[in-house]
């Protein structure tokens, strides 16, 4: 009988043990996610040196491409472009929309804006649609007249 009580026994403190380990490696988890959060608004906010971002527990070590260097390109081109050119030199996609909308379909729009995304164009149309400049008649569209414009022309 003695055997069996060691057994018993022995039994009961691994799986104590395994408890704890358990236990231990929950907690772990939980601080390695917290990590890796503050990492990603670190590397979101920071302005200063690029932080290397830790390859997650369970994938390889291998090094891997930070997204953070296209953001700061694109980001720099941005302030650079402002400060060189103050204003833009071609009018902007809802300028173009607007100036397009002479009884075209929303298809030929599209095509005319040669080089842009067909639902950027389609964006555009849409504010225009709401902000009452352009309407719809017969599935062509078409530039409203602003208010004031009108009345000088008939007084």
């Amino acid at each position: 009988m003695s055997t069996l009580d060691e057994i018993t026994n022995e039994k009961q403190r691994v799986s104590e043990a395994l408890a704890r380990v358990d236990t231990q490696r929950e907690r772990l988890t939980g601080q390695l996610q917290e990590l890796e959060a503050a990492e990603r608004v670190l590397a979101r906010y920071s302005n200063g040196t690029q932080t290397r971002k830790t390859a997650p527990a369970k994938t390889s070590t291998a090094p891997t491409k930070s997204a953070t260097p296209a953001q700061s390109g694109r980001r720099s081109r941005t302030v650079i472009a402002r400060a060189a050119g103050g204003k833009r030199s071609s009018s902007s996609l809802s300028d173009k929309v607007l100036d397009l909308a002479t009884g075209r379909t929303q298809q030929e729009i599209t095509a005319a804006c040669k080089g842009t995304r067909p639902n950027h164009v389609g964006a555009a149309i849409a504010r225009h649609k709401r902000a009452r400049r352009i309407e719809e008649r017969d599935g062509k569209l078409y530039a409203m007249h602003a208010a004031g414009t009108e009345q000088r022309a008939t007084v």
